[in-house]
């Protein structure tokens, strides 16, 4: 008793508070600063910010149908991604830093019967990445419209998210949409992976978008030249090696031919009427994902704002903005 009513030495203060600070400011599952960044990161999740997706600059949309078959034959698909090429080699060339972003989308809504398609090609020239952006939206809407027909469109604005969950959301159109990243494709096809995933009429409503950053030509070599060094300091594995190897030939040639390295993005949405008619499209969609080997990345905690990287509005999206 005397012990205990007899006040501690003021070290004692010191030396608890240091322990404490120590334990809760340290990396672990249930320190101080990880609940701070948990919640932080939630917080940032359920903030919306309509800049994201309206970065200033010239942002020029087109509707792109491709001739009949020409996906359907090698040769001429092979001439079509040759020409899609070259439309990106000369938007990387004109902007000594990168900027120039070139986002495709594909819809598909299955009504009885049928399937529904409708495609979009959207280009944004950032403000002051280049003194004159409409002349390259000129020039590459020419290139475009060597591809199929191609007209100008007015983009419908965004839908608003109303409810949401950890893995979709729902929106004031009455739809709900869960959207994945895909973050590997397949190294060969069989010639039905377009076919099972985007075309065929029995499978649910799907829209794919992809998002092409080009490197001027300047970063593409830089580019190149620190991904091979590191794969020659880092890389332990011989076969890994080799195949690295393969893959730096390949890319040297390109460059060599004056071809440029391209940053792209991909992104799934799978939608549905309910969220239960929602979780089976997506149980559907994650097994023809596996038959092609394709990995998704299901983007847990941003389901507010992935949605919209399928539609032409993530045209002018910062890098990063949805991981």
């Amino acid at each position: 008793m005397a012990a205990l009513a007899t006040p501690p030495p003021g070290w004692t203060f010191g030396a608890v508070g240091t322990v404490a600070a120590m334990v809760n400011l340290s990396v672990g599952r249930r320190s101080a600063a990880r609940w701070a960044a948990v919640g932080f990161r939630h917080w940032r999740e359920k903030a919306v910010r309509r800049g994201v997706f309206a970065r200033p600059g010239a942002t020029t949309t087109w509707g792109l149908y491709p001739g009949h078959g020409t996906m359907q034959d090698g040769e001429r698909r092979e001439a079509f991604h040759q020409a899609f090429a070259r439309a990106l080699t000369f938007a990387a060339g004109q902007a000594k830093t990168v900027g120039i972003q070139v986002h495709v989308t594909h819809h598909k809504t299955a009504e009885e019967g049928y399937a529904k398609h409708e495609q979009t090609v959207s280009v944004h020239v950032p403000q002051g990445v280049v003194r004159h952006p409409e002349r390259i939206l000129a020039t590459v809407e020419g290139e475009f419209a060597a591809l199929g027909s191609l007209h100008p469109v007015k983009i419908r604005p965004l839908p608003e998210p109303i409810d949401r969950a950890g893995g979709w959301v729902g929106l004031d159109d009455g739809r709900y949409a869960a959207t994945a990243r895909i973050t590997g494709w397949p190294e060969e096809t069989d010639g039905d992976l377009m076919p099972s995933l985007l075309l065929d009429p029995d499978s649910s409503d799907r829209s794919l978008g992809v998002l092409y950053r080009p490197l001027p030509a300047s970063q593409s070599r830089r580019s190149a030249k620190w991904q091979r060094a590191a794969s020659e300091a880092f890389t332990l594995d011989k076969v890994k090696q080799d195949a690295e190897e393969l893959s730096s030939g390949s890319t040297h040639g390109a460059l060599v031919q004056g071809a440029s390295l391209v940053d792209l993005d991909a992104y799934l949405t799978v939608w549905g009427e309910s969220a239960q008619e929602l979780d089976d499209n997506r149980w559907q969609t994650v097994l023809a994902a596996d038959r092609h080997r394709i990995r998704l990345d299901w983007l847990t905690g941003q389901q507010h704002r992935a949605y919209a990287m399928t539609t032409p509005h993530a045209a002018s999206t910062r890098k990063g903005t949805v991981l």
